[in-house]
């Protein structure tokens, strides 16, 4: 019996969102911190999908679970897709969430086109391999300047009709975010799963 989810990260952020994503379904759910022994995985992929794939694979094969990965990127159309696959990192290593906002507000000092997507893959594998990957998009702007106490990242310079993620309370996020379009697109095989194995008969929302 399935009773228990693997979500391959230590970001205590993005834990916390999917945690609240995947809250109705009866598994507990476990961060890669539960499991000391594995070695965060080296996200070198060129891609958001390739690198939620490496990543539930790794922690599904490490820790002999079912096992959830995401990778998000930001794609700024001025920048040229900048920082996309490269988004948490993209103010250089061991950099902030208040670094990456920083660059990206300057680098798009006196441009007119603020049009932006974040993206976000979801991979859900088991110890014997890839189970699924799915893809969503959330079409938005960057604004001018930082607006909201809300979120994580880049939450409040990213809007959606001029409304920042870190404007929003967590139930209107988890309503229009790219996560959680994700987190929608997979739902109906992670439920399958869990059906089959417990019984369990439910939908996200």
């Amino acid at each position: 019996m399935i009773s228990d989810l693997l979500i391959a990260s230590n970001n205590p952020d993005k834990l916390s969102e999917l945690a609240a994503l995947l809250g109705h379904l009866p598994l507990k759910l476990h961060g890669l911190r539960d499991f000391e022994h594995l070695q965060p995985t080296l996200e070198d992929r060129d891609t958001i999908a390739g690198n939620a794939i490496k990543k539930a694979l790794e922690a599904a094969l490490g820790s002999g679970m079912l096992c959830l990965a995401d990778d998000t990127g930001l794609f700024i159309d001025a920048l040229e897709g900048a920082p996309g696959v490269y988004a948490a990192r993209f103010a250089g290593e061991n950099c902030s969430y208040a670094d990456n906002r920083r660059k990206t507000l300057q680098l798009l000092n006196g441009h007119t086109n603020r049009h932006a997507s974040f993206r976000t893959a979801v991979a859900l594998a088991a110890p014997g391999g890839l189970i699924a990957v799915v893809e969503a998009k959330v079409e938005g702007e960057i604004t001018l300047c930082e607006r909201g106490s809300s979120g994580f990242g880049y939450d409040s310079i990213f809007a959606i009709n001029g409304i920042t993620y870190a404007e929003m309370d967590e139930a209107s996020k988890n309503r229009c975010s790219h996560r959680a379009e994700a987190i929608k697109a997979i739902m109906p095989v992670l439920s399958k799963i869990v059906e089959e194995s417990t019984g369990f008969s439910g939908s996200n929302g």
